[in-house]
């Protein structure tokens, strides 16, 4: 199947008469409350269940091989490859699925906040909540900006309903998530999850923003009333989410960024929280940006009143709310600002050991930019009875079409060009490890952030870890002394030191697999075990 004959084919679905195009926010409620896709809840969101897919499915997510992927794609367990010819017979069968359906639904915006690297996406849908969840996470085109621009848009198509046979269509399952870079499309079928989506096109700008030299970033982003820029990285339940939404400095995106010669740039036009035991008391940005136009994903509700019972995970850990950033009070928009001026990396160490903050020299930070270290917690998965190291390289592994070093080496060329400050903040345990120490009380992480954003620790006096290598302040305003240095705060000086020891090795044993084309990161900017 030739590319014309699937432009054809895609362009034949797009001019059907029950195709509705660039609906209203109102017009999709309705339209979701007619086909009973979903219900209202009682602030006016729309609320959903995704089925048997209630995340992602990464087992499931392929690249196809082609003339573009083929020499620069990452290949391996993250990039999968699928060939061209099964890529286009799938493509087909997904097409003719959808001319069968009662309605389509397709939403046309933006990847890309910077109009001078906007990528147009064209989202074609089966389901008008996922049109809805669109137009949420995605920019969407002001009253006189058009979306036939010069450069072709990535397509999403979307087909919850259809769902593959492995042994014919090549998949690992009924489920597949294919991107083809040649054919400017994703292809989603089998889930109903709608994170797919999002993360599709996420991919998509780690492909090609790079290619601008734009490093792009699974990070979120707020500006202070100065100007001054800082990056968040962390995976999940790090307090990524909790530390950049801070009532005194402007958002400029929760997930997804670029990072140009001009400066940070969101990527995205939405925010897609985890709400998990959200209330209005702790995260009040987000609890009221739950309103009219807003999805939620897995969320129970109490069947008379309507009310979401966000401690209710009977259906998923992973309930989500999608919502346009609009949305929150604080927001810069359009969503772009200068160049950082501190990035903070986050992680939850439940070993104990990782200083509550630490200022990285540029090695440092490219070593544990590539590292992506937080741990899992005890109970949080089956077999998992201690704490346990996990690293996603990059803040972001399973988003990277490109090679981890491409994105590591360009934040250490952006951090020398721009004398970005860069600090690693342990939001998990202190004064021994999960089960023996306390959580860090989250009063004293604002306070360290704060100090860190605010250029406080640029020149303070520290000490250095004498495993780690990390530079450690002596004193931050608002947090006792002796807890900066964890060493000091553990009562058992050689539990301490073997606990240390033993996390070291992991970080390590993680990073051999970019010893062969980062040997000085490893030396210089890793554990001195």
């Amino acid at each position: 199947m030739s590319t014309v004959d699937m432009s054809i084919e895609l362009n034949g679905l797009l001019q059907l008469k029950t195709t509705k195009h660039q609906l209203s926010v109102p017009q999709l409620v309705e339209k979701i409350l007619a086909r009973r896709e979903g219900t209202l809840t009682s602030t006016g969101a729309v609320s959903v269940e995704t089925g048997k897919y209630t995340g992602r499915s990464p087992l499931d997510k392929f690249i196809v091989s082609d003339a573009v992927s083929s020499k620069t794609v990452e290949w391996g367990p993250v990039n999968q490859p699928i060939s061209a010819q099964r890529f286009d017979a799938l493509y087909k069968k997904v097409l003719t699925h959808l001319k069968k359906q009662d309605e389509l639904f397709v939403f046309n915006g933006y990847a890309g906040a910077d109009k001078k690297y906007q990528l147009p996406i064209q989202v074609v849908n089966e389901f008008a909540w996922h049109n809805l969840f669109a137009q949420q996470l995605f920019i969407r085109p002001s009253a006189e900006q058009k979306t036939n621009d010069d450069v072709k848009p990535f397509t999403i198509v979307a087909a919850p309903t259809f769902k593959a046979d492995p042994e014919t269509d090549g998949t690992n399952s009924e489920t597949f998530i294919i991107l083809s870079l040649e054919r400017r499309i994703v292809l989603i079928g089998g889930t109903e999850y709608a994170g797919e989506m999002k993360k599709s096109i996420f991919s998509v700008m780690n492909f090609l923003l790079p290619q601008n030299n734009i490093l792009s970033m699974h990070c979120s982003a707020n500006v202070g009333e100065e100007g001054d820029v800082a990056l968040f990285f962390g995976l999940s339940g790090t307090g990524k989410t909790t530390l950049s939404a801070d009532a005194n400095r402007h958002l400029i995106g929760d997930d997804e960024h670029g990072w140009s010669s001009s400066g940070v740039f969101n990527i995205e036009g939405g925010c897609y929280a985890k709400c998990i035991q959200l209330s209005e008391e702790k995260e009040p940005q987000i609890f009221n940006a739950i309103r009219f136009g807003a999805v939620l994903e897995n969320v129970v509700l109490n069947q008379n009143t309507k009310v979401a019972d966000y401690n209710d995970n009977s259906l998923t850990e992973n309930t989500r709310a999608a919502y346009s950033i609009d949305s929150i009070d604080n927001t810069v928009l359009p969503s772009v600002a200068g160049h950082p001026t501190a990035i903070v990396f986050l992680t939850a160490d439940a070993f104990g050991v990782l200083p509550p903050i630490s200022k990285l020299t540029k090695e440092q930070a490219m070593y544990h930019f590539l590292s992506g270290y937080t741990s899992k917690l005890a109970g949080t998965e089956r077999g998992v009875t201690s704490p346990q190291a996990t690293f996603s390289t990059c803040f972001g592994e399973p988003f990277l079409p490109l090679a981890p070093t491409t994105y590591a080496e360009m934040l250490g060329k952006k951090i020398d060009e721009h004398n970005v400050n860069v600090y690693l903040v342990n939001t998990g345990w202190t004064g021994g490890e999960y089960g023996v120490g306390e959580r860090m009380k989250l009063s004293y992480t604002r306070a360290m952030v704060q100090a860190a954003l605010e250029g406080e620790l640029a020149n303070t006096e520290t000490v250095t870890d004498a495993i780690f290598g990390l530079s450690i302040p002596t004193h931050v305003p608002g947090v006792p002394d002796e807890v900066l240095q964890p060493s000091k705060a553990w009562n058992d000086a050689t539990a301490y030191n073997q606990k240390a020891t033993e996390l070291a090795a992991k970080f390590k044993a993680n990073f051999k697999r970019f010893n062969d084309v980062a040997s000085d990161i490893s030396t210089l900017g890793g554990p001195r075990v």
